[in-house]
């Protein structure tokens, strides 16, 4: 019985069409608890492809994704909604904050679907996780009142709301200057470090690729060392 959180076990997955496109080819990769990874390699490689199939966005066409050493293949759309809301945070190259949300709502968003928690319980879970992301003074600011490095903040935060096993995050860096970049990969490795949940990104700056604990790159659509 493997103890990692997430497994791809021989995954491809390949578009159909009348000249059928291989995304991913024949990854084999364990992601354990406290493992901050990134993912790197160049444009059209597989690097969101592989996140989606991590975060069960996507679905192999060959090969398995086991989720705490349980097979994922065969699950409803309705089950595959749930794992992700309970297991999985994601983030993005964009925030995705809505603009009419304060922070504090935007990050109460995941935990109001879930249902788990009592409305004081979401609000008091909801300013602990703004307050240690450094955006105390934030909570009640809509987005548009925000810098691009607060709105990523923001977003990471709302990422964790249901406190996930796995965070995922697709170029989270690609609309930040250097200072907020290395701000964000920061969070992440503290993150990781915590203990209990995992972090991998996707990025293609190589300088900030190699602040992660571990370093998966592929090229056209294989694992490679990196």
């Amino acid at each position: 019985m493997t103890d990692a959180l997430v497994e791809a076990r021989g995954v491809t997955r390949v578009l159909p069409g009348p000249v059928p496109v291989t995304l991913v080819r024949d990854i084999d990769l364990e992601i354990r608890a406290g493992e901050f990874i990134a993912v790197s390699g160049p444009s059209g490689s597989g690097k969101s492809s592989l996140l989606y199939l991590l975060g069960l966005l996507d679905e192999p066409s060959r090969g398995e994704i086991r989720l705490e050493g349980r097979p994922t293949a065969g699950l409803s759309r309705r089950e595959r909604a749930r794992l992700r809301l309970t297991r999985f945070g994601f983030v993005f190259q964009f925030h995705f904050l809505l603009p009419e949300f304060s922070v504090l709502d935007n990050v109460l968003i995941p935990m109001r679907k879930l249902g788990r928690r009592s409305d004081r319980e979401m609000h008091r879970r909801g300013e602990e996780i703004v307050a240690e992301l450094g955006l105390g003074d934030c909570l009640r600011k809509t987005p548009d009142r925000l810098s691009g490095g607060e709105r990523q903040r923001a977003a990471i935060a709302r990422a964790l709301a249901n406190d996930p096993l796995l965070v995922l995050a697709d170029e989270p860096t690609g609309n930040l200057d250097t200072a907020n970049a290395r701000l964000v990969f920061g969070i992440f490795a503290r993150l990781a470090a915590g203990g209990g949940r995992a972090v991998v990104t996707v990025t293609h700056d190589l300088g900030l690729a190699a602040t992660a604990s571990r370093r998966v790159n592929l090229i056209d659509g294989r694992l490679v060392p990196p």
